[in-house]
């Protein structure tokens, strides 16, 4: 007979160079689970620190068998590394959150409480948060774009921080996403989403590994992951200039039949015309490599170096 070791609830930590919050974060979800969940794992997830966090977690997975690490052999970035995380973890419900504090783990027992309760999804939305004009700008014009070209509408100001029920986990990986934009998977599944509000505050220690490059990557490969129609953008541009090409022929037999030059016509038509024969290949182009993308989807998210405190039979 094999032993079940599913845990109800299963905290998904992705961490990076945190050696100065791994074990603060620990205690300080262990203190607000303890007592809540029937039996619970903490599971961390690095990305190929180069400091002392996976020295430090091991030495935590040591003294609490709870406690568990998968450690990437290289950094896979935002995406893929949370996401394969929370694949790994065997709970009812999971939870996923980061190392740095600005996922409040104050609350996780309102998460709980709800997920009982029957929600699917519940996901903390930030109401503040400290940071430049240029950053909130750029923030703000990447939901902007999303809700405007996505093929379903993002929840503004939610990190993924929140908790999943399994069933909802076990939709998303069934996508086989490369690139998982997992804040947008969670609304494509089409599960109910609660929200709850809080003030995200600042690091308490560290320093972020995020700078304004890896965030902008993020906001790309999100809006890209989750819009399948900026793929078809060049062909709604082609059809606007073929518009335009039809227009300066009008004009110019207009002015053919008065008397008038037609060479400015006919060359602003020939101008928009190759423009729009561009943006007519690009678009095609565009629509056939979603196709391929569709066709694809499935390369791993994380390839290990080891595991640690896993049962024997994950």
């Amino acid at each position: 007979m094999v032993r079940d070791h599913r845990p109800e609830i299963s905290v998904v930590i992705a961490c990076r160079n945190e050696e100065e919050n791994a074990e603060a974060i620990a205690s300080a979800v262990i203190e607000q689970i303890h007592t809540l969940a029937e039996s619970f794992e903490i599971i961390f997830i690095d990305n190929d620190s180069d400091d002392r966090t996976v020295e430090i977690i091991k030495a935590m997975c040591a003294r609490d068998s709870r406690i568990r690490l998968i450690v990437n052999t290289r950094n896979y970035g935002q995406m893929r590394s949370p996401t394969y995380g929370i694949y790994q973890a065997s709970g009812r419900a999971i939870i996923s959150m980061c190392a740095d504090f600005q996922d409040s783990p104050s609350l996780l027992p309102e998460f709980i409480r709800r997920w009982r309760n029957g929600a699917d999804i519940v996901l903390g939305i930030r109401e503040r948060e400290k940071s430049g004009l240029f950053l909130t700008f750029m923030r703000n014009l990447s939901y902007s774009l999303q809700q405007r070209f996505g093929d379903y509408r993002i929840i503004p100001n939610a990190t993924g921080f929140g908790i999943y029920d399994r069933r909802v986990v076990e939709s998303i990986r069934q996508l086989s996403e490369p690139q998982p934009f997992f804040r947008g998977l969670l609304v494509e599944t089409g599960y109910s989403v609660e929200t709850i509000a809080f003030e995200r505050p600042s690091r308490p220690r560290g320093k972020s590994n995020n700078n304004f490059f890896t965030l902008l990557d993020f906001a790309l490969n999100g809006l890209a992951g989750s819009s399948k129609n900026l793929l078809r953008a060049p062909l709604y541009i082609a059809f606007i200039i073929s518009l335009l090409t039809a227009i300066c022929l009008l004009g110019a037999v207009f002015a053919l039949f008065t008397g008038r030059s037609v060479q400015l016509w006919l060359f602003a038509a020939m101008l928009e015309g190759q423009f729009g024969l561009l943006f007519l290949f690009f678009g095609l182009l565009g629509v056939q490599t979603g196709l391929i993308s569709e066709r694809t989807r499935n390369q791993p998210l994380v390839l290990e170096r080891e595991r640690v405190n896993f049962p024997a039979d994950c």
